[in-house]
């Protein structure tokens, strides 16, 4: 089972890893952000009513969603100094527990803070698990579908009022951000300025789109009006049918972690 938990929504995926069969499938999106109080109790309420709760399962991931990470080379991390990473781009409390995820073969270090009321409940739920950040599951995996081509690909899972770009050229990754947005303009603001700082050529660069987006949507649309090689981005060799997932804008995340 995976559950990715954020101020902004919600999701629950759970595969049998025998047949390869999504036998649960649910997102929630909150019609303004929570407290991660709040979101917590939508959690619990969620589990509460799903069936699977309390079976065995020999997998349980959590994805923390959040913008409270920064991204470290490997030669410069240590570990005594989580704090530091993160204390000039985030708001952290003294408390606050920070975890962090190598990124396979990039040199990388993700350090975050993760929602820790999550954590507890969940392990309060199924004993031992595994958490990420969102961000080390959408590099990772990101990656690993662009073997090949040297042109720089930009990516953007769209959510509703997120976006997470990432922009990967010759197999590395050259950056990776979460952005919140109110309207289309907003949306295209955080494309073109980032890729204006990457000294990236709008007329060469391609926009790889997925999530809560289909061609036609008016950020799309306008999208399209900067930058022509804008395409909806599918992934490649599946390890199950999405087909499963008739009438489910594709949550890349949670599938991806499963």
């Amino acid at each position: 089972m995976s559950i990715q938990a954020g101020l902004n929504g919600l999701s629950f995926c759970v595969l049998d890893t025998i047949t390869q069969k999504i036998l649960a499938f649910e997102r929630v999106n909150f019609k303004s952000q929570l407290t991660p109080y709040l979101m917590l109790k939508e959690l619990k309420e969620k589990l509460g009513k799903q069936g699977n709760v309390g079976q065995n399962f020999s997998e349980v991931m959590v994805i923390h969603k959040n913008n409270l990470f920064g991204l470290v080379p490997k030669p410069l991390f240590n570990k005594e100094e989580l704090p530091n990473y993160l204390k000039f781009n985030t708001k952290i409390m003294a408390n606050d527990l920070i975890a962090y995820d190598e990124i396979p073969n990039q040199e990388i270090i993700n350090v975050y803070v993760p929602y820790t009321n999550v954590n507890n409940y969940i392990f309060e739920l199924f004993g031992e698990f595994e958490f990420k950040h969102s961000g080390t599951v959408l590099i990772n995996t990101l990656l690993n579908q662009n073997r090949t081509g040297t042109e720089p690909i930009c990516y953007i899972q769209v959510s509703t009022g997120e976006m997470e770009m990432m922009v990967i050229s010759d197999k590395k990754l050259l950056f990776y951000n979460q952005f919140e947005y109110k309207t289309k303009e907003d949306f295209l603001y955080y494309v073109l300025f980032s890729l204006e700082q990457l000294q990236i050529d709008l007329e060469s660069a391609q926009l790889k789109l997925f999530g809560a987006i289909e061609v036609g949507d008016p950020i799309y649309d306008l999208c399209y009006q900067y930058i022509k090689n804008v395409s909806v981005f599918v992934p490649s060799n599946p390890s199950f049918p999405l087909e499963q997932l008739e009438n489910e804008s594709i949550d890349f995340s949670i599938l991806s972690s499963l």
